[in-house]
């Protein structure tokens, strides 16, 4: 009989370079059996065909793992001209198989038609609801029920491989895309029809796949190596100004000094709390000055945001 496993805190954020062939669930739920973290979460779910960039959050990162959900994504998508499924993609069964007569001028042209505000209609395969119900399950039982369109924004796409029926793109794009669809889309530009093939995500927000970290490679860690792995606490805020604090003492990023009394540092920025040997992150919105002479530090010239649901999202 196996011993029970002891859950212990762990804090910090994991690039994972999700495998083909897992859901995004089982990809956090094995990470956080090898750090035995009792609290973790991921920041976006990636289809199950879907490798690259899945950016783990445990402890106290966990506050901040929704605001990944609202940043830019880069993917890399491989589409195959000519055939269409009842998916959109290479998980699903074919319904339509048409010639491929396309040339790479051809593809080029029609390219900057989906750059910009697109209108999407999601998938059926989606894991949007339709009256509390996943829309992937009702089309596993043959229900297919009118989807909205809704807008989304691609910022970019660059043809980085041509060889039909075989192509690959490389999307830049904002909350909400759907790639499949756009695969869908592009194919029906061209009159044969496209589904994707492959999809690798390459870049969250400022997260990319430098350092990203493979399951098979962290179960041949030991315990104490894997911990090297996690990227500090508040790796998903490093465009808002950082401030220490430890005991007393406040210091910006740039130094241990207290930071100048006349200093604006007027907006919002994090706060790192490493007091009684805990690291703790908390959000503050500066009105005046970092400090004022007659006043503990961040009072009363701050609102305190700790409460992530209270916070208005920061953009990423």
């Amino acid at each position: 009989m196996q011993p029970k496993r002891r859950w212990q805190r762990v804090d910090g954020v994991l690039l994972l370079d999700k495998p083909s062939g897992m859901t995004s669930n089982h990809a956090l739920q094995q990470a956080r059996r090898l750090f035995s973290a009792e609290k973790g979460g991921h920041t976006g779910t990636l289809d199950p065909l879907a490798t690259g960039l899945l950016p783990l959050c445990f402890g106290e990162a966990t506050k901040f793992a929704n605001d990944l959900l609202d940043a830019d994504k880069t993917y890399l998508a491989e589409l195959r001209l000519g055939v269409r499924t009842n998916t959109g993609d290479a998980d699903g069964e074919i319904i339509e198989v048409r010639p491929v007569d396309v040339v790479e001028a051809a593809l080029r042209q029609v390219l900057p038609r989906f750059i910009g505000l697109v209108s999407q209609v999601p998938p059926m395969h989606s894991a949007l609801k339709r009256d509390g119900v996943p829309l992937y399950k009702l089309a596993h039982q043959g229900i297919e029920v009118e989807r909205q369109a809704r807008q989304v924004s691609i910022h970019g796409i660059d043809l980085t491989r041509f060889a039909a029926p075989l192509v690959e793109l490389r999307v830049a794009c904002g909350k909400g895309t759907y790639i499949r669809t756009l695969a869908e889309d592009v194919g029906a530009a061209l009159g044969c029809g496209a589904h994707l093939t492959a999809l690798r995500r390459e870049r969250v927000g400022d997260l990319d796949l430098a350092g990203a970290r493979r399951l098979d490679e962290l179960v041949a860690m030991s315990d104490e190596q894997r911990p090297a792995c996690l990227l500090p606490i508040d790796a998903l805020l490093r465009r808002l100004p950082r401030i220490d604090q430890s005991g007393n003492q406040v210091s910006d990023e740039a130094g241990d000094h207290q930071p100048d009394r006349d200093q604006d540092l007027v907006g919002l920025v994090h706060l790192l709390d490493c007091r009684c040997g805990i690291d703790r992150i908390s959000i503050f919105r500066v009105s005046r000055r970092a400090t004022r002479a007659d006043a503990p530090p961040f009072a009363p010239d701050i609102a305190d945001l700790c409460s992530v649901r209270r916070l208005q999202r920061v953009p990423f």
